[in-house]
């Protein structure tokens, strides 16, 4: 028997209001009337729903283009000031909170260091706090305009507690931290603020996906290569657990038995030999003497300097060259592994460390890759490097509250709760079987 419709004509006209809002956004300026075949609406639902949105404020007229014989077409766009966006990053050496337009125009940025408190919670939340505070401040925003915040945060975000998003940071000391309620206790911002927390490898991947490299990808893989390494799966044009997972903990499969302590507590994960902090403390373990209290990407550029010497006249860094080709290695190894079970067509690498490295070792980790991985997939799939540069995990949290207004159709308000689904049949008659 057929699931009962029960959507409402109030979803219809939010589904609509969203389907033009996209279309406007992602390939606008457009007309009214190349609005209705790219949205599969007719012409009257489009001068409805056109009507709509430009008396909300959110679509305005953006000029004028010669139609085939006939009168000029106004063409329709986003309005730029109609929403604003607040981007989270917490990294691993530094939050970063940027304030965006609803076009991802950047008002206003602030970045705060770990150096003292590291990834305390409350010197976390603290540094989000003072941020938003700033961003907002110098932006001269009224926070009631804020569309809502997105967080990027390492680890698994789980959504199933009453009182929002919960993060679950092993590699960070993070034991089920209940970020949403701490940033709603401590964020001075009116009570109805919208918050989104996600894994940051799938913020990067939306940001790819939406605007990078991954545009016209349906089946896709973006790597985070930071102090660590995350993946974000893109599985027939949908994000790999859409709304209720996080991004696959690809970092902390297993690539040498019995091998290294990753910093997650484990032996042999993929991150402790292809993250940056690992690249760092290998060098070292062979003989590199670096600064104590160098950073991580001060050590990076150092060691690249002597395994690729600017000076040609100036021989390599054998020791140097052994581990950056090492760790491409172990990279195209693990990004075989993501090869063989999701078939991508597209592997993007992205992150502070990957986009440092890229130039110097993607060619060796595509020829691994290849040889790692099964001759079919590996024969589909082509290997680059992300092209919105490293703050992209910022861009990429300020598209979770943007996705959420186009799902919402533009509205202010939250959409309407589902309706409590019926109890499927067989769960009724499985669940009396085992009660016997």
């Amino acid at each position: 028997m057929a699931t009962p419709n029960r959507r409402t004509v109030r979803d219809l006209r939010r589904d609509n209001r969203g389907a033009v809002l996209r279309r406007l956004y992602f390939d606008g300026p457009m007309s009214r009337q190349a609005l209705g075949p790219a949205t599969g609406l007719s012409s009257g639902s489009i001068s409805n729903v056109v009507a709509e949105l430009a008396a909300d404020g959110l679509v305005e007229d953006a000029g004028v283009v010669d139609s085939d014989g006939g009168r000029p077409r106004t063409l329709l766009r986003v309005a730029p000031d109609s929403g604003h966006l607040i981007g989270v990053d917490v990294g691993e050496t530094r939050v970063r909170v940027e304030l965006f337009d609803l076009v991802l125009r950047e008002l206003a940025r602030v970045e705060l260091s770990l150096d003292v408190g590291g990834y305390d919670v409350g010197h976390i939340v603290g540094h989000i706090r003072d941020g938003v505070a700033t961003v907002l401040r110098e932006s001269g925003l009224d926070p009631a305009r804020l569309l809502g915040v997105g967080v990027g945060v390492p680890g698994i975000v789980d959504r199933s507690s009453p009182d929002g998003a919960v993060v679950h940071g092993q590699t960070i000391g993070w034991d089920a931290v209940p970020l949403e309620s701490l940033l709603r206790a401590s964020l001075r911002l009116p009570t109805d603020t919208r918050y989104f927390i996600e894994n940051g490898a799938k913020t990067l991947g939306q940001a790819e996906m939406w605007f990078g490299g991954g545009r016209g990808a349906t089946d896709a893989v973006i790597v985070l290569f930071g102090s660590g390494v995350g993946a974000c799966i893109v599985s027939g044009g949908a994000i790999y657990g859409g709304a209720h997972s996080s991004a696959a903990e690809w970092g902390h499969t297993t690539v040498h038995v019995r091998g290294r302590r990753c910093r997650c507590g484990a032996l042999g994960c993929l991150e402790a030999y292809a993250g940056a902090e690992a690249l760092i403390q290998r060098w070292r373990e062979a003989g590199a003497e670096l600064p104590a209290q160098i950073t991580e990407e001060a050590a990076v550029t150092t060691l690249l300097a002597a395994a690729f010497p600017p000076d040609p006249g100036s021989a390599a860094d054998t020791t140097a060259l052994a581990v950056v080709e090492e760790t491409a290695e172990y990279l195209g190894a693990g990004l075989s592994d993501l090869i063989n079970l999701y078939n991508p067509e597209r592997i993007l690498i992205g992150g502070w460390a990957g986009l440092q490295l890229g130039p110097y070792i993607l060619e060796s980790v595509r020829r691994h890759a290849t040889a790692y991985a099964l001759r079919h997939p590996a024969e589909r799939v082509t290997i680059g490097l992300g092209r919105l540069g490293p703050d992209a995990v910022t861009v990429g949290a300020a598209t979770l509250p943007l996705a959420g207004f186009f799902t919402r159709g533009g509205s202010g308000s939250p959409a309407e709760p589902e309706p409590p689904a019926e109890r499927a049949g067989w769960r009724t008659s499985v669940a009396e079987r085992t009660a016997r």
